[in-house]
């Protein structure tokens, strides 16, 4: 009985980070460029076919073929129109600094596992300030 307590708990306060981060400014932000990008089927067919080029070429290094330069320029060109898209641009943007919150969570969540405890800033490599600093150390 007390592990389905303490599972219920465990979700509820889950549940809890997960509005504190629905609620955080910076995430609205986010939410609001990815829906944009979303609701533009130029820029959503331009990240398609840059993504399919990028595979492509990927594929071909390898299996040891040669990348033929032609290939290599298109998609240059094809990344050059993506990243002038403003709504593209912002969209990739977005999805780094989701990716640097969801990092930061697991970062915490990893290091109480490890430690059996809530971690504090100072648990945490010294090159960096922390798993919710932003300063790319």
């Amino acid at each position: 009985m007390q592990a389905t307590i303490e599972e219920t708990l465990v979700a509820r306060k889950t549940r809890d980070l997960c509005q504190a981060i629905v609620d955080e400014p910076e995430y609205r932000q986010i939410r609001e460029r990815v829906d944009a990008f979303m609701g533009d089927e130029v820029a959503k067919n331009q990240y398609q076919s840059l993504m399919e080029k990028g595979d492509a070429l990927q594929h071909k290094q390898q299996m040891g073929l040669p990348l033929d330069g032609a290939e290599i320029a298109g998609f240059e060109k094809d990344r050059e129109l993506l990243l002038n898209n403003p709504v593209a641009a912002n969209f990739l943007t977005a999805q780094q600094q989701m990716h640097k919150i969801q990092e930061s969570v697991m970062q915490y969540v990893s290091k109480t596992f490890e430690l059996g405890r809530v971690p504090e800033p100072e648990d945490f490599p010294s090159e960096g300030c922390g798993p919710s600093c932003g300063c790319a150390h």
